[in-house]
C-alpha cells in the first residue's frame, strides 16, 4: 500500500458511517487475522503480528495504523519497541459476537465448527480478559447453580451467596463495582452459542484461577489448561468435573 493510497483510504473511512468503517477495517483478512491474534488480551509486537498475518513487518504496521487510527487496537512504546493490544474488553467482546454470526454463515462455516470441535481452544481459552470456551460456560453455569449468579436480560448479577463466595476467594465485589467497565455481562460464546461471563466479575474470575494455578496458559496462543490442582480445585469449589470440561462435541 503507498502512501497516498493508505492517507486516501483513511480519508475515505472518515467519510463514511461509523459501521462502515469498522466493516472496512476488519474486511482485510490480515487485519481480521491480527485482532484475532490479540483476542486474549496480550499486547503483541508488529513483527509478532506480521508473522500471524503472514505479511511483512512494513506490511503490518500499516494495517496497525489503520487498526490504530479507527480505534480498534492501542498502542504502548516500550524503549525501541511498539506493543499493540485491543483498545477494550468492550471491543474484544463486540468481535467475538461478529464471530458468533458470521460462524453461522455458509457450508464452510460448518466445517470450520467441525473442525474447532477437535482442538484444545474449544475446551478452554482466554477472551481477551476472561475465561471462554467449554470452561468459561461451565463455570457460568455453576455459578448459576450455586445461586452465586443471577441472569438479567444480557447481564449477571451477584447475589448475596455469590459476593460471600466472591469474598472467600479474596475478591470485593464492592471494588469490582467501582470499576469504569460493564460488571458482569452474558458474552455468547463463539464455539459453545452459549453464555460465559465477562466484564470485571469475568476477569477477576480469571485473574484468580491463573494466580491459584487452577488454570495455566498453553504454549498454543489463547488456549487454557486445567491443572491437576485446578480439576480438584474446580470441583470442590463449583462442582465442575474435568470431564465436563473436556468432552467433545
Amino acid at each position: 500500500m503507498t502512501r497516498a493510497a493508505y492517507f486516501g483510504y483513511f480519508r475515505t473511512m472518515h467519510d463514511e458511517p461509523p459501521m462502515s468503517r469498522v466493516g472496512a477495517l476488519i474486511g482485510s483478512p490480515a487485519r481480521a487475522l491480527i485482532l484475532t491474534e490479540l483476542f486474549d488480551g496480550r499486547a503483541l509486537t508488529a513483527t509478532e503480528l506480521a508473522s500471524v498475518a503472514s505479511v511483512s513487518p512494513a506490511t503490518a504496521s500499516e494495517h496497525l495504523g489503520l487498526l490504530l487510527a479507527g480505534g480498534l487496537v492501542t498502542r504502548e512504546k516500550s524503549g525501541r519497541h511498539s506493543y499493540y493490544r485491543l483498545a477494550s474488553p468492550e471491543i474484544a467482546s463486540a468481535l467475538e459476537q461478529l464471530a458468533v454470526q458470521t460462524a453461522n454463515v455458509g457450508s464452510a462455516a460448518k466445517s470450520i465448527r467441525k473442525t474447532l470441535t477437535r482442538t484444545p481452544i474449544q475446551s478452554a481459552r482466554m477472551c481477551y480478559d476472561h475465561i471462554a470456551g467449554r470452561l468459561g460456560v461451565s463455570i457460568a453455569d455453576a455459578l448459576l447453580k450455586k445461586g452465586a449468579l443471577i441472569a438479567l436480560d444480557t447481564d449477571y448479577e451477584l447475589t448475596p451467596e455469590g459476593e460471600m463466595l466472591f469474598e472467600s476467594w479474596g475478591i470485593n465485589p464492592t471494588d469490582l463495582r467501582r470499576s469504569k467497565r460493564v460488571f458482569a455481562q452474558q458474552c455468547l460464546d463463539w464455539s459453545e452459542r452459549r453464555h460465559h461471563v465477562s466484564g470485571a466479575v469475568g476477569a477477576a474470575l480469571a485473574k484468580l484461577a491463573l494466580e491459584k494455578g487452577w488454570i495455566a496458559r498453553a504454549k498454543e496462543r489463547r488456549v487454557l489448561v486445567v491443572t491437576p490442582f485446578g480439576q480438584r480445585e474446580l470441583k470442590t469449589h463449583l462442582g465442575i468435573s474435568y470431564d465436563q470440561v473436556e468432552k467433545r462435541a
